[in-house]
């Protein structure tokens, strides 16, 4: 089974031949991993990796607009002066030549599933606004901000729509929406300003007949409903150190939705503690061994993990990957 064939049929609730697995590396251990494998692309081959997380295509606003702004404002940006400038185009295809690149390596060489990464509503916005002052807006300027997200919203959805045709397997929506303890605005909210804009987005890649996934970290086990009423295939981290419950997801949601996640970079990889990192692999990886589970990273691995920890890791991911389907 091809690793693409291999994660679709995960995501689909069928049963595949192995646990499909992968691992955000690339962020803060670049530079470790190509001293000792020659390059991090020979590290995923290694470990065979049945994904690839793409990154590129245009910004949603200029920086030169956005710094412009700032400067004419004289401090930070809010809802109704944003509105005065206008987005970048999403049709700049000349900006989506990255992504070409990682599909030709990734989808066409390896193999490999290949989901890319696309702006949500609150967290792309959090540049132009800071995130203090974003969460501050909710409560100030709504009727604002409602104009700002749908304006993002039919950008988002452009953006999408063309890494489709790039021929992208799975858009992935990066939208941070938790906290420790839960959402770090009311559910409420979240149903009347993040909900329909995500739907634009999410109407139009199902009607592709696409897959789709979402990233928050965090707590979100208030919005679980409202992300499977939008569609989402796939939930990435489902952070279970801050208090995203196995058991709900496996007693309410598997048919849903499926999980990528499971190695926890805030409590388990990069602190040493290497029977602890074992056996958390192998809780989790058994605990799925049934399906429901892309096994991947939580987030990026932080810079703290050494290059022996990681390897570590990974020769106990892979081994499993297999194991667990033979017990």
């Amino acid at each position: 089974m091809l690793p693409r064939e291999r994660v679709t049929e995960v995501i689909r609730h069928r049963k595949a031949d192995r646990m499909p697995i992968y691992g955000w590396v690339r962020a803060n251990l670049s530079e470790e991993i190509a001293a000792e494998y020659g390059s991090v692309e020979a590290f995923e081959d290694a470990y065979e990796f049945d994904l690839h997380h793409a990154f590129g295509g245009p910004g949603a606003y200029r920086r030169e607009d956005l710094e412009s702004l700032r400067k004419s404002l004289g401090g930070p940006i809010d809802p109704a002066s944003l509105l005065r400038i206008e987005l970048a185009d999403p049709n700049d295809m000349s900006a989506y030549q990255p992504i070409v690149n990682q599909l030709e390596h990734h989808q066409g060489q390896r193999g490999r599933f290949v989901y890319v990464q696309t702006p949500g509503i609150f967290e792309c916005l959090n540049g132009p606004f800071g995130i203090e002052n974003h969460l501050l807006y909710l409560a100030m300027y709504e009727a604002e901000l409602a104009e700002v997200y749908r304006r993002q919203a039919e950008w988002n959805r452009a953006f999408a729509m063309n890494c489709l045709d790039l021929g992208v397997d799975m858009i992935h929506v990066s939208d941070d929406w938790g906290g420790q303890v839960g959402p770090l605005f009311s559910p409420d909210m979240w149903w009347r300003l993040i909900y329909p804009n995500h739907k634009i987005t999410c109407d139009a890649v199902k009607q592709r007949g696409a897959f789709l996934s979402v990233h928050s970290d965090g707590n979100v086990m208030a919005l679980l409903d409202g992300i499977v009423k939008l569609g989402y295939d796939v939930v990435h981290p489902y952070q279970e150190s801050a208090g995203m419950d196995y058991g709900v997801y496996k007693e309410r949601y598997a048919d849903a939705f499926v999980i990528m996640g499971g190695l926890d970079v805030q409590t388990t990889i990069g602190f040493g503690r290497i029977d602890f990192l074992k056996s958390e692999i192998e809780r989790v990886m058994r605990l799925f061994a049934d399906g429901g589970l892309l096994y991947c990273t939580t987030h990026f691995v932080q810079d703290h993990c050494t290059l022996d920890e990681l390897r570590i890791a990974f020769d106990e991911v892979h081994r499993l990957s297999q194991a667990v389907r033979e017990r």
